[in-house]
């Protein structure tokens, strides 16, 4: 009866760790499931040139693309602080959205939050804010998007 007991317990043993590998691999290959007002797709385009159209309007950030819609966010540190530029562009040809409100709600690594207007400028067709210097570390950040009254946003990172 031991050796019953003892047998049954490795195998269940066994099971539960081919099981929590099996998740965890397919974890790992799946994009974040979303609803139809988030994301359905991050990639990092300075590291993926094998999609033409990505690679032809990339600005080397992260990149969403959300229905008809492709957010692309170019974090830069500028004189201590960080500028955000964000790409909102729309269609196949992927064209300026300038007429959109958009703030971002941005996460610091010590868990302070606050919500960031972006401001739309038409010369460089893109949206812009300066956060200002915080804590060292990553940085999650939720871009939400009014474009005439439909709803897109996107979710990315950054380190300070």
């Amino acid at each position: 009866m031991k050796l019953f007991k003892l047998g049954f317990v490795v195998l269940a043993s066994a099971g539960l760790f081919l099981g929590a590998c099996s998740n965890q691999a397919s974890d790992s290959s799946s994009t974040n499931s979303s609803t139809p007002e988030t994301i359905s797709k991050t990639e990092t385009v300075a590291n993926n040139k094998k999609n033409s159209d990505h690679s032809q309007s990339s600005k080397g950030g992260q990149v969403v693309e959300t229905g008809k819609y492709h957010l692309e966010l170019v974090p830069e540190k500028e004189d201590g602080a960080t500028h955000l530029d964000l790409y909102l562009l729309s269609g196949d040809k992927h064209e300026a959205v300038p007429n959109a409100k958009v703030t971002a709600d941005i996460q610091a690594p010590d868990g302070k939050q606050k919500t960031v207007p972006l401001t739309y400028d038409a010369k460089g067709k893109h949206y812009a804010a300066k956060l200002d210097k915080g804590a060292a570390g990553q940085y999650q950040v939720r871009v939400n998007a009014d474009i005439s009254g439909e709803k897109v946003n996107g979710r990315f990172n950054f380190n300070q």
